[in-house]
């Protein structure tokens, strides 16, 4: 990969050019200069663009696609190449597959897959067998297979002595334990947001009562058993709180919040739109701004789109049997600026890598290139046009979002809008 990037104003606190305008010099995928108007001597590639920005890549710590298994809802290699298309050189991809990701040969397969991605794709296995949550997966051998932590998506560990085990049995082998925070003895089967809404709509509520609980009990279960944990997808005030008191102890947690929840409130489910229905449910908008302030203030380490593809016959029903889920890579970025300034968003977008266990590159001379090029401030309508992905189902579909991505240069190949 060799290439001029010209007048990119680069954000990275880790890099002596951060907050200025440079020309970049790639050779063979390593920046070999950073400075004002650089020459071009041996003809490479020029990349030029409008307000054009530059920041270490950005990574998204829950993806779903399908493959394998649900090849209908998304591919590997169409979701890689969204992926790169949104932004993101790097994503975790969730175990809710079919077969469910649970053993070394299904890390191996998602990996094979995405050999020569410019995206590189870390695999999550499920922390139990067929994520059923009764007895652990063989989590040390996917490990060794390239598996960067252990989750059952969206299915909650009810028994907590299998959670006390998983947390105890992956410290030896440093393993991430994720754990999805639902008590689902207390949410049942409610669809959205316990509170006036639901009451209004007659809908069944999911109460954040039922999210506060189970976060509780895994900062109690990893006070007492030591360990690493990550909390995927918090929504509520009061886990921002019990998170943020478990750091002041010093636990080894870590947690994400879905870009859409800080986005929008349960008032948005008026006319019974389904792709409004995500799990985590859509809560008040106190919830929404005591996620916002977790950002800022490092209690929330990192967002994730929560990129999660639904074919139509699961979303073109009722909203009570509707499948809970959006996709989100696209749209990511753009929703995220509407919130958030440009430097809080690159931070939320980046520092989750290391957590996941990937190496992050300061835009330095000397060091490898993997960056995201953007423009963070062009404002637009999210529409049909702007997905890339098989399935449809956009949550942010009509909505203003701020910010567009120009693409990204990554493991030595580039891939531009």
């Amino acid at each position: 990969m060799n290439i001029l990037i010209k007048s990119a104003k680069i954000i990275d606190p880790k890099s002596d050019f951060h907050n200025t305008t440079q020309d970049l010099l790639i050779e063979k995928g390593v920046i070999s200069s950073i400075g004002s108007n650089l020459k071009n001597p041996n003809n490479f590639k020029e990349i030029k663009l409008k307000n054009l920005h530059i920041s270490q890549g950005w990574f998204d710590s829950g993806v779903s696609f399908g493959e394998p298994g649900y090849e209908e809802r998304e591919t590997i290699e169409n979701g890689l190449i969204t992926a790169a298309r949104s932004g993101f050189t790097s994503i975790a991809l969730n175990a809710n597959t079919n077969p469910i990701i649970d053993t070394n040969a299904d890390v191996a397969f998602v990996l094979s897959k995405a050999s020569n991605s410019p995206v590189t794709l870390l695999p999550l296995g499920a922390l139990t067998r067929s994520s059923k949550g009764e007895e652990l997966a063989e989590l040390f051998d996917m490990k060794t297979a390239g598996a960067v932590a252990f989750y059952d998506y969206k299915a909650p560990v009810t028994n907590p002595n299998v959670m006390k085990i998983a947390l105890q049995y992956a410290s030896n082998f440093n393993g991430l334990v994720c754990s999805f925070p639902q008590e689902s003895r207390i949410s049942r089967n409610g669809v959205m947001n316990e509170h006036i809404s639901s009451t209004r709509l007659g809908l069944k509520g999911n109460p954040a009562l039922a999210e506060e609980l189970q976060v509780a009990r895994d900062l109690f279960l990893l006070e007492y058993t030591g360990g690493k944990l990550h909390i995927p997808t918090i929504s509520t005030a009061k886990s921002v709180a019990l998170i943020k008191d478990a750091k002041t102890k010093k636990l080894d947690v870590t947690c994400s919040v879905a870009i859409h929840n800080l986005c929008f409130t349960d008032e948005a489910l008026t006319d019974f739109n389904t792709n409004y229905k995500v799990l985590p449910p859509l809560r008040t908008q106190a919830d929404v701004q005591a996620l916002i302030e977790g950002l800022k203030d490092g209690t929330i380490d990192m967002v994730t789109t929560d990129h999660t593809p639904i074919d139509v016959e699961e979303k073109k029903v009722e909203f009570d049997h509707a499948n809970y889920g959006t996709i989100g890579l696209e749209s990511g970025f753009g929703a995220l600026r509407t919130v958030l300034t440009t430097k809080t968003c690159i931070e939320v977008l980046t520092k989750g890598k290391t957590r996941f266990g990937l190496e992050s590159w300061p835009i330095n001379i000397g060091n490898p290139l993997n960056a995201t090029l953007f423009d963070p401030d062009e404002n637009y309508t999210f529409s049909l046009k702007d997905i890339r992905s098989k399935s449809k189902n956009a949550i942010f579909e009509g909505y203003p979002l701020k910010g567009k991505v120009y693409g990204i240069l990554s493991n030595r190949k580039i891939v531009l809008n």
